[in-house]
């Protein structure tokens, strides 16, 4: 059971933060097909603090996407408080630092996994953040910096002790990044150890990976990342999986044509028409992958300025591929 202060959610299914793909329009499809709790981008404390506006940008919610989460990220207490401070603001169901971003250029200022190099600062930092806000803080991070380095049980236990309501661990080390398989056989152990949710994250890619986790690991929850990338439909299917036992969704052209406009049309409601509508163009690979003559279509789509230039080529192109079955 995910249970954090007034969110209490059996077999939970979180849409991971990620860096340029959870802005509001992203994390409001998920919302709508299935997901039980949504994040932010990862925001950089540093940038909240010294008061840069586009990172301030990313800690807009709407009530439609809740229960909802703020991540933030960085290495220095303070700057980590003061932006703990700025999201409470925002009113978020969850404040989560991020404790498992293995990029260099993160890693590399003394935040994301480079935590876990240091998990008495990580102690340290995590309890200055949960007494400086009233708003539940949870955590992720990961198994450890490397394979000589796995220490994600004492690290569950300090992050217990100084207060975090919950803690997401991606299930591979830092020096993995997102290669070789995750360690899912990590969850039952920490969930021994700590009394607090415990999430699953890590090569969550289809259903029947959500499925699987919760049967093989008993976590609390289970978090999806890329697997939801030009996929949010995962988050049905795996409702549908675990409710039915079995998954009855028909992910066929036309649902995700127009799924991808639907898309368009809530960035457009948030961004405006022309930002948007470029900034949509690197979802289109992932929600028409494997479609017939797709190529010449992402090429197309790469030019139009406006969303009825998009949604006509998208919707010439539906009618050419049902033409096309139909001649199969």
């Amino acid at each position: 059971m995910f249970k954090v202060n007034n969110i209490n959610i059996d077999k939970a299914i979180l849409l991971a933060p990620m860096e340029d793909i959870t802005d509001i329009s992203f994390r409001l499809i998920c919302k709508e097909l299935g997901a039980d709790l949504v994040y932010t981008e990862f925001v950089n404390s540093e940038g909240l603090v010294r008061s840069n506006v586009k990172t301030h940008q990313k800690l807009t919610l709407m009530e439609e996407e809740r229960p909802a989460g703020i991540q933030i990220y960085g290495g220095n207490i303070e700057s980590m408080v003061g932006a703990a401070r700025i999201a409470e603001e925002e009113k978020p169901d969850l404040i989560d630092i991020n404790a498992g971003c293995w990029v260099k250029n993160v890693v590399g200022n003394g935040a994301g996994a480079a935590l876990l190099r240091d998990p008495l600062h990580m102690e340290r930092l995590v309890k200055a953040v949960v007494d400086a806000v009233s708003t539940p803080v949870t955590v992720k991070t990961r198994l450890g910096w490397d394979k000589d380095s796995i220490y994600i049980i004492d690290v569950a236990k300090r992050m217990e002790e100084v207060g975090a309501k919950a803690i997401t661990v991606h299930c591979r080390t830092r020096s993995m990044g997102h290669t070789g398989e995750a360690y899912w056989e990590w969850i039952p152990k920490i969930k021994e150890a700590v009394s607090i949710p415990v999430v699953l994250n890590g090569n969550v890619m289809t259903a029947e990976d959500v499925k699987k986790a919760f049967d093989e690991t008993g976590a609390d929850g289970v978090m999806i990342a890329r697997g939801a990338i030009g996929n949010p439909w995962i988050f049905k299917e795996a409702k549908e999986l675990l409710s039915d036992g079995k998954i009855t969704t028909v992910i066929d052209e036309e649902l995700k044509i127009k799924t991808a406009l639907r898309h368009l049309q809530l960035a457009i409601s948030v961004k405006g028409e022309r930002r948007a509508v470029i900034e949509h163009r690197k979802f289109y690979s992932g929600y028409f992958k494997g479609l017939y003559k797709v190529s010449e279509i992402r090429n197309k789509l790469m030019v139009p300025l406006y969303y009825a230039e998009v949604e006509d080529i998208l919707l010439k192109y539906l009618e050419n591929l049902k033409a096309y079955k139909l001649a199969g």
